[in-house]
């Protein structure tokens, strides 16, 4: 049972509609595929403009700092990716500030707003929505706001990864979002897309930069229901196929499933002694800190067939993440966490006594 927070489990009718013969990206039946995934995207995102790259989500990360950072670059880093937005302006050269927090802790509205106000030169700002190192879900939507008050013309930059197809993002004052395959769409990896403002469009359209993460120019060729290069053919059909069932399930559905399900992990876990890590949790999954973090993992694993995450760097052996993302069956997020409690008494932690499934039982259908 695989519920790592990327790459998520793909479904059946999926992988089927992926298994079809290869067909060429330059015919009009693939530009009428396109079409019809790119229409769809736009409704998830609600933002005026979308494109698909054949990338991971870093490509589209860069592609965005390269593309949307005239003067100077504000990144904000509460983890791996956060650190990532940095690491990249480094490698291009492009002038950058960073705000930095502990891994379980979210940057403050004050804190951008403030160095918004001492750096007039500051021309877009890089956050995640949620950042998945650990877990936490940063107050975006806000600090977007409160920047576009002082200067309308800043980009804000959302890192949506983990967060597009979780829950409702509302992207009134951001300028572009990104996210990646593995994630929520539940596809392989190698897929990335990003959400545009007008506003974001036209800065892109002033300063044309790059060669293949030249966006200006991908915008332009996919309005034609093509791409510049070569299509991730496989991929974007794959996209289709779920984002219809998305829609047909219903969008809201998802998100108000997904958040029962984070709800009732969090507080099932809470209930057999653990402590939530992050300050302010996303429903994209839960992290919980332990110092018995390696040795769960690995009984989940050999004797219980849960594959769940852990930590990086300093947080290595800390955490363990278990994710929501997708279309995860009920039953499945229900035995992760019974399989957590009986971890617990094969190490001698806790004795079993089926709390974790009664108290997730007990939210995720009880509670409303």
């Amino acid at each position: 049972m695989l519920l790592t927070p990327g790459p998520t489990p793909v479904p059946e009718f999926v992988r089927k509609a992926m298994s079809d013969i290869t067909i060429h990206h330059r015919t009009e039946e693939f530009e009428a595929i396109f079409k019809n995934t790119r229409e769809l995207l736009i409704e998830l995102y609600d933002m005026p403009e979308v494109v698909m790259l054949a990338s991971s989500g870093t490509g589209a990360m860069e592609a965005c700092v390269t593309n949307l950072t005239h003067k100077k670059a504000l990144t904000i880093n509460s983890g791996k990716f956060g650190e990532r937005f940095g690491k990249i302006c480094a490698a291009f050269g492009i002038e950058y500030t960073e705000i930095k927090n502990e891994w379980d802790t979210p940057v403050s509205v004050e804190a951008v707003v403030n160095a918004i106000k001492a750096d007039p030169s500051i021309d877009a700002v890089f956050i995640q929505i949620c950042e998945s190192a650990g877990g936490l879900r940063h107050p975006v939507e806000q600090i977007a706001a409160e920047v576009k008050k002082i200067n309308k013309d800043i980009t804000i930059v959302a890192d949506g990864i983990t967060a597009v197809g979780v829950e409702k993002i509302d992207t009134t004052n951001l300028d572009a979002v990104v996210t990646g395959s593995q994630k929520a769409l539940m596809l392989p990896p190698g897929l990335a897309m990003i959400g545009f403002s007008n506003a974001a469009v036209a800065k892109i359209e002033s300063k044309p930069r790059g060669y293949y993460f030249n966006l200006a120019i991908e915008i332009k060729t996919q309005r034609k229901n093509t791409t510049a290069w070569t299509a991730a053919t496989t991929l974007i059909i794959g996209l289709g196929a779920i984002l219809e069932k998305l829609k047909a399930d219903g969008f809201d559905n998802l998100y108000k499933q997904t958040a029962l399900r984070a709800n009732a992990t969090r507080e099932a876990l809470k209930a057999i002694g653990f402590d939530i890590y992050p300050k302010t949790p996303a429903n994209a999954m839960t992290t919980v800190y332990t110092e018995q973090s390696s040795a769960i993992r690995k009984i989940l694993e050999n004797k219980y067939n849960v594959n769940i995450a852990g930590g990086q760097d300093h947080l290595a052996g800390k955490i363990f993440r278990i994710n929501h993302m997708g279309l995860v069956e009920d039953y499945e997020a229900s035995w992760a966490v019974n399989a957590v409690e009986l971890a617990l008494d094969d190490l001698g932690i806790r004795t079993f006594d089926g709390t974790a499934n009664k108290v997730f039982a007990s939210n995720m259908f009880k509670g409303n």
